[in-house]
C-alpha cells in the first residue's frame, strides 16, 4: 500500500505583539514552510508514482514467466501420445515431474527432421522424454535406443524394454570418464588404419573407441538419422560421449549411405573435440542452442574423416 500523505503542523505562531520587523521575518519563514511542504508533497507523489511502477512490472513479469512456463503444443504433443498408447511395452514409463535437458528450439530442429525424414531408420545414444515423440513420429519406421547402463537416465526413468513393431531400447557398457577423452583422441590419431571409417570392421576393430557390444543390428542398418545424447558426460568421472561420437560417424558412413547426425551438448569440450574430428567441419549444416546437425555423405573405401585439405 502506498504511504499515508504526511500531514504538516505550523512551526511558528503568531503573536500580536510581534512587531513589524518580526512580522515580516515570519512571513519569510511562513514562505519557507509552504515551499517545504510543496517539495514534500512533491517527493511523495514521486515516491507514489515509482513504488506503483514497481508494482506493474512485478506483476507483469509474473504474468509473463507463467505465460512462458505452459507447454507448447510441440512439446504437449509428448502427454497426447502417452495418453493414447495401450501398450505399456512400446515405450518407458516416465514420471511426470522428470525434467529434460533438450530446449525447446532444440528438440524443434529433431521434430522437424524426423518429420522430414520418416519412415526411417532412427538411432539414439541416450534418451530424454522428449524422445518419445520421435518414436511415434517414426511409427513407420524404425527407431533404437542405445542407453548406457551407469548413465543418470537409469536413476530418473523406470525403464521397460520396447521390443514393439517400431522401437527398441538397448543397454550398452561404457565405462569410460571423460577424463580419458584427450588419450582416446590421441590413441586415434596415431592408429588411423585401426581407427578408420569403415563400418565393416567395427564389431572387430581394434580402435579404442569403437563400440563393439552393441545389437548386431545397429552394425547391420543403414541409419538416416542418429542422435548423440548419451551417455552423461557430465563430469571428468562420468562415462564420456567420446565413443558414441566415433562409432556414429562410422555407422553414418555404412554403404555410402547419407546420414544426419545430431550431437548435443556441443557447448562441451570433448563434445567438440570429437565432432570436429570425425564428423567434421565441412559436414555442419548448422547449430542451434546446443545442438549441431551434421549430414555425412558416405564415401566407400574411404581413410579418413574429413576431407584432406593440400597446402
Amino acid at each position: 500500500m502506498p504511504p499515508d500523505i504526511l500531514h504538516f503542523r505550523p512551526l511558528v505562531q503568531f503573536s500580536p505583539s510581534l512587531t513589524t520587523q518580526a512580522q515580516e521575518k515570519q512571513g519569510t519563514k511562513g514562505m519557507n514552510l509552504t515551499k517545504k511542504k510543496l517539495i514534500h508533497i512533491l517527493l511523495l507523489i514521486l515516491s507514489i508514482i515509482s513504488i506503483l511502477r514497481i508494482l506493474s512490472l512485478t506483476l507483469n513479469n509474473v504474468s509473463s514467466s507463467s505465460s512462458s512456463s505452459s507447454p507448447s503444443p510441440l512439446f504437449s504433443t509428448y502427454n497426447k501420445v502417452t495418453s493414447q498408447t495401450n501398450e505399456p511395452s512400446m515405450h518407458p514409463r516416465i514420471p511426470s515431474n522428470i525434467n529434460t535437458t533438450f530446449k525447446e528450439k532444440e528438440f524443434k530442429v529433431l521434430s522437424n527432421l524426423i518429420s522430414l525424414k520418416s519412415p526411417c531408420n532412427l538411432l539414439i545414444f541416450g534418451f530424454q522424454p522428449q524422445f518419445l515423440i520421435l518414436s511415434s513420429m517414426n511409427k513407420a519406421g524404425n527407431t533404437v535406443f542405445l542407453i548406457e547402463e551407469n548413465d543418470r537416465t537409469k536413476t530418473k526413468v523406470t525403464i521397460t524394454t520396447a521390443n514393439s513393431n517400431n522401437t527398441q531400447i538397448f543397454n550398452f557398457n561404457y565405462n569410460v570418464p571423460t577424463k580419458e577423452a584427450y588419450k582416446l583422441l590421441k590413441h586415434a590419431r596415431n592408429s588411423p588404419a585401426s581407427c578408420a571409417p569403415n563400418p565393416r570392421y567395427l564389431q572387430t576393430s581394434k580402435c579404442k573407441l569403437a563400440l563393439k557390444n552393441l545389437p548386431v543390428q545397429v552394425y547391420e542398418k543403414n541409419w538416416d538419422v542418429i542422435v548423440v545424447d548419451g551417455p552423461s558426460g557430465d563430469s571428468i568421472e562420468s562415462p564420456g560421449r567420446m565413443a558414441s561420437i566415433y562409432t556414429a560417424s562410422v555407422l553414418a558412413r555404412r554403404n555410402g549411405n547419407s546420414s544426419d547426425v545430431i550431437v548435443h551438448d556441443v557447448d562441451r569440450m570433448i563434445e567438440k573435440w570429437f565432432s570436429w574430428e570425425f564428423l567434421c567441419d565441412e559436414n555442419l549444416l548448422y547449430s542451434k542452442g546446443k545442438l549441431w546437425h551434421f549430414r555425412i555423405r558416405g564415401l566407400l573405401n574411404s581413410t579418413t574423416f574429413c576431407s584432406v585439405i593440400e597446402k
